[in-house]
C-alpha cells in the first residue's frame, strides 16, 4: 500500500507546443494535492530556461540524466511522432509509468516493442488520444454502443489545421511526419472509440503543393478510404494547410451512418463565434482548453484537452493506493489499443507510396 498522502511524481520530456499542455494539467493537479511535477527536460535549453521561470519545475537537457537523479512515478512523452519509441523504451526500462501523445509510434514493430517493455517492466503504457475525452464524442460512442444507429455501414471524419501548424509550429519535424500522423491517426481513434472494428485495408491519396512551396518536404494532405473488419468504411481526410485567416487553429468533425441512423458532430464550431477588427473572425473550442481565474485570482485550466493528461497521474494514484494494473485494464487507451490506430496509419501511408490498396498489418 502507498504511504498516507503519497501522490503520482511525474516528470515531462519535451516542453514545446503541447508540452505547455502537460506542464498546465501537472502544475494544476500539484495545486490541488493529486501530483507533484519534479522536472522537464527539453533539449532547447532557452525553452528550457522559459519554461522553468513560467512553472517553477527543474530543468534537464538529458533524459537520461533527470530518469537517473529523480525519484519519479511516471513521465509523459511529449515529442515528434518518431521520436517517441526512443524515450518511452527508456522509461518504461527504468520502471516508470509512461504517458506518451498520440501516435504511440509511426511503425508497428516500435509500438510492438513499447508494449513488450511494459509488460516486462509491469507498468501502466498510455497513450493521449484526447478525442475520446470530448464529452460530444463520449455521448457518441454511448449512443452507438448502444445500437441507437443500429450498425455501423459508413462515415467520413476529417482534421484539419492552419498552415501555421507545419509553417510555424513544427518546420524541421514536419517533413519526418504527415498530416495522417499528426492529424488522422486522431480521427481512425475516435472511429474505433465509437464503432470497436479494426482497420482491414486502406487506399489513400495525398498532394504536396503548398508546403512544397514553403521549402517543407510534407504533404499537405492525405485522403484514405479505411474499410474495417465489421464491413464498414469511413473517409479520414486530414490536411495542415487552412488558411491563416481561416476561424480556428482545427477544423474538425465526424459523422457515422448506421442501418438504423446518423449521429454527426461538428467538433470545430460548438456555436461559440466572434469577429473584432483585430482578430477578424473566430470560433473557439472551448470543450478542449480553458483557462479562467479562480476566486482566489490563480489560474485554471479545464477542458479535455487537460482531462485526458490529468488522466495519467489519476491512473498512478490509483496503484499506489494498492490498486492493481489489471483493475485498470479497458478504462484508458494503453499500448495495444493505440497500435490499432498504427496499423491502419502505416497502411495508408503504405498506399501514399504504392498507389495501391494496402493491408494493414496484424
Amino acid at each position: 500500500m502507498a504511504k498516507k498522502g503519497r501522490v503520482a511524481r511525474v516528470a515531462i520530456i519535451g516542453g514545446g507546443k503541447f508540452g505547455e499542455m502537460h506542464l498546465r494539467a501537472f502544475t494544476q493537479l500539484e495545486r490541488d494535492g493529486h501530483a507533484k511535477l519534479v522536472a522537464l527536460c527539453d533539449i532547447n535549453e532557452e525553452l528550457l530556461a522559459q519554461r522553468r521561470k513560467e512553472y517553477g519545475v527543474k530543468g534537464y537537457a538529458d533524459y537520461a540524466e533527470m530518469l537517473a537523479k529523480e525519484n519519479l512515478d511516471g513521465v509523459t512523452v511529449v515529442t515528434p511522432d518518431h521520436l517517441h519509441r526512443r524515450f518511452v523504451v527508456a522509461c518504461l526500462k527504468a520502471g516508470k509509468h509512461v504517458l506518451v501523445e498520440k501516435p504511440l509510434d509511426v511503425t508497428v514493430e516500435g509500438c510492438d516493442e513499447m508494449i513488450a517493455a511494459a509488460d516486462k517492466a509491469g507498468r501502466i503504457l498510455q497513450v493521449d488520444f484526447h478525442k475520446r475525452f470530448d464529452p460530444y464524442h463520449r455521448q457518441m460512442a454511448a449512443r452507438v454502443a448502444a445500437g441507437a444507429i443500429g450498425q455501423p455501414l459508413y462515415g467520413y471524419a476529417w482534421m484539419e489545421d492552419r498552415i501555421e501548424v507545419p509553417r510555424d509550429w513544427f518546420p524541421h519535424w514536419a517533413p519526418q511526419s504527415s498530416p495522417f500522423w499528426f492529424l488522422g491517426v486522431h480521427m481512425v481513434d475516435l472511429i474505433r472509440f465509437c464503432t470497436r472494428a479494426k482497420g482491414v485495408s486502406v487506399f489513400a491519396a495525398g498532394s504536396k503543393k503548398k508546403l512544397a512551396s514553403l521549402g517543407i518536404d510534407a504533404y499537405d494532405c492525405v485522403n484514405a478510404r479505411i474499410v474495417f473488419d465489421d464491413g464498414s468504411t469511413f473517409a479520414v481526410d486530414a490536411s495542415w494547410v487552412l488558411p491563416d485567416r481561416f476561424e480556428a487553429v482545427v477544423n474538425q468533425g465526424i459523422r457515422i451512418v448506421g442501418t438504423e441512423g446518423i449521429i454527426e458532430v461538428d467538433s470545430q464550431n460548438r456555436g461559440a463565434e466572434a469577429c473584432t477588427a483585430a482578430d477578424g473572425q473566430h470560433t473557439w473550442n472551448l470543450g478542449f482548453f480553458l483557462e479562467e481565474r479562480d476566486k482566489d485570482g490563480s489560474t485554471r485550466w479545464s477542458g479535455y484537452g487537460i482531462e485526458s493528461i490529468a488522466d495519467f497521474a489519476h491512473n498512478i494514484n490509483f496503484l499506489l493506493r494498492g490498486g492493481a494494473r489489471e483493475q485498470l485494464a479497458g478504462k484508458f487507451v494503453d499500448g495495444r489499443e493505440a497500435r490499432e490506430a498504427t496499423r491502419v496509419a502505416v497502411a495508408a501511408h503504405e498506399s501514399l507510396r504504392t498507389g495501391k490498396l494496402a493491408q494493414c498489418i496484424a
